[in-house]
C-alpha cells in the first residue's frame, strides 16, 4: 500500500513534529486538534523546525513555503476522509486513545492505516476500539521526532503483517530507522532506558554521587547526554508515566526510586517547566547542583535509612544490559535489531557497538558476576536474566570466544 496522504491526531510538540517529518518527505499532511489555537501552534512549530534548517544552511528560504503548504489544520475530521495513515499523538491515557481511535475508525476509509505514536501502552488494547484491529499498529516516534532517526514499529495481537509491513516502509520514506518490536509495556527503547535512568535516580537519592556528576560520567563514557538532563529534556511526567507503567507490568525489577515522587508532588516537569533535576534559567541550561533536589535526597534518605553507596558507570549500565537479556529472551527482538534501536534511539555510543555488542565485549562471565554482585549490595533488580546465565553456563562468553550473542 503506498501512502498518498496522512493526518496527525494531537499537534502538541510530537505531533507537529512528526507532522513536519511527514511534509519534509514531500507528502501532504493534516493535523488536528480539539481547538484552532493548537493547531496554530503546532503548524507554528513545524515552521520554526524549517526555519532553523534554513538558519543552519541546510535548505533555502525558497523552499519553505511548498514545505509549509503540505500541511494544513483542522479542528475536527475534515481532510480525514481520503488519507491513508493516521498517526495519533496525543497523550499517554488508554480512555482518551480509545475514544480517538474510536473516533478515526468512523472518519477514516477501510484501508487507513490506524497508528499510535505511544510510548508505552498497549496497541492490542487501543485496537478493541476499533471495528479494524488488524489495521492498527504502534509507530512509536523518538524525541525530538524531527532529528531522531528510529520509529519502532509494534504490532498488536491481531495486526496484519500487511499493516507492519506498510508502516515501516512509510517510516523508512521519511528517512527513519524502523525497528520492529513485539508488543510488550515500553516496546523496546523505553523498556531498557527506564531501568538505566532509574538507577541514575537510586544512585543520586542514596547519596552516590550528585546529579552533575553523574551526567559527566554518563557523558564521558560516551552518551550524547546525561540521564538527569534527557530527564528533564523529555520531562519528567513522561518519564513518570512510562515508569509506572513498566511498573505495573514488569514488578519489582521496575520499582521506581522514592525521589521520583518527591520531584513530581513538587510540580518539577524538567525545562518545559522551568526546573526538574536541574534549574533552569532564561537561557534554559541547568545550574549545577540544586538545593531544593538536595533537600529532597535528605528527606528519601531518612525515609529509606539507606545513604553513602557507591556510584560507578557499570552501575547504571548493567540493568540495562540485564533488561535487553530479557527483551531477547522474550522475542521482544532480535539481538542486531536492539543494537540499532538503542545506536539510533537513545544515542548508545557507537563506539561501543550497541548494547549486546558491548556486553559480548565486556564477557557475559563478567557481566554475570558483576550482576551477582551488584544484587547483593544494591537489592534484587540486578538479578541477572535466566538467559545469561544459560550462556555463561554453556560458554559462551563473548567476543573473547568467539560466541555470545552474536558470532566472531
Amino acid at each position: 500500500m503506498y501512502i498518498y496522504k496522512a493526518a496527525v491526531l494531537g499537534a502538541g510538540a510530537m505531533g507537529a513534529e512528526i507532522a513536519q517529518t511527514i511534509s519534509f518527505s514531500g507528502l501532504p499532511v493534516v493535523i488536528k486538534d480539539v481547538n484552532q489555537e493548537l493547531v496554530d501552534k503546532g503548524i507554528a512549530k513545524a515552521r520554526a523546525i524549517y526555519q532553523r534548517r534554513v538558519e543552519r544552511g541546510k535548505m533555502s528560504a525558497a523552499d519553505v513555503e511548498p514545505k509549509m503548504a503540505l500541511i494544513s489544520g483542522t479542528t475536527s475530521y475534515d481532510g480525514f476522509e481520503d488519507v491513508d495513515i493516521v498517526i495519533e499523538a496525543v497523550p499517554e491515557k488508554m480512555d482518551l486513545k480509545q475514544r480517538v481511535f474510536k473516533e478515526l475508525d468512523e472518519s477514516t476509509p477501510e484501508a487507513c492505516i490506524l497508528a499510535s505514536n505511544t510510548s508505552a501502552l498497549s496497541i492490542s488494547e487501543m485496537a478493541t476500539a476499533t471495528r479494524r484491529p488488524e489495521k492498527v499498529v504502534g509507530m512509536h516516534f523518538f524525541y525530538p521526532a524531527h532529528v531522531m532517526k528510529l520509529v519502532e514499529v509494534i504490532p498488536g495481537l491481531v495486526t496484519s503483517d500487511e499493516t507492519v509491513d506498510d508502516t515501516a516502509a512509510f517510516a523508512e520514506s521519511l528517512r527513519k530507522i524502523a525497528v520492529r518490536v513485539q508488543e510488550c509495556a515500553g516496546f523496546l527503547v523505553n523498556r531498557l532506558l527506564l531501568p538505566y535512568l532509574n538507577e541514575a535516580v537510586m544512585a543520586l537519592q542514596e547519596g552516590a554521587a550528585t546529579a552533575p556528576e553523574i551526567d559527566a560520567a554518563m557523558r564521558d563514557w560516551g552518551f550524547p547526554m546525561g540521564p538527569f538532563t534527557l530527564c528533564d529534556t523529555l520531562g519528567l511526567d513522561v518519564c513518570a508515566s512510562v515508569g509506572r507503567t513498566l511498573y505495573e507490568s514488569y514488578g519489582p525489577r521496575m520499582a521506581p526510586a522514592l525521589l521520583w515522587e518527591k520531584i513530581a508532588a513538587a510540580g518539577r516537569l524538567g525545562v518545559k517547566g522551568g526546573a526538574g533535576f536541574y534549574s533552569y534559567g532564561e537561557a534554559g541550561a541547568g545550574e549545577g547542583v540544586d538545593q531544593t533536589v538536595q533537600a529532597m535526597i535528605a528527606d528519601v534518605q531518612k525515609e529509606t535509612g539507606v545513604s553513602g553507596t557507591e556510584f560507578s558507570v557499570d552501575r547504571l549500565l548493567y540493568p540495562m544490559i540485564n533488561e535487553a537479556i530479557i527483551c531477547l529472551q522474550e522475542h521482544v527482538s532480535s539481538a542486531s535489531d536492539m543494537d540499532i534501536a538503542m545506536l539510533a534511539g537513545v544515542g548508545f555510543p557507537q563506539e561501543r557497538g550497541g548494547i549486546l555488542k558491548y556486553a559480548d565485549t565486556l564477557g557475559l562471565d563478567t557481566v554475570l558476576d558483576s550482576l551477582e554482585r551488584y544484587a547483593k549490595e544494591l537489592g534484587p533488580r540486578f538479578w541477572p536474566a535466566p538467559m545469561l546465565k544459560r550462556m555463561v553456563a554453556a560458554g559462551h562468553l563473548g567476543q573473547k570466544v568467539g560466541r555470545g550473542f552474536f558470532a566472531y
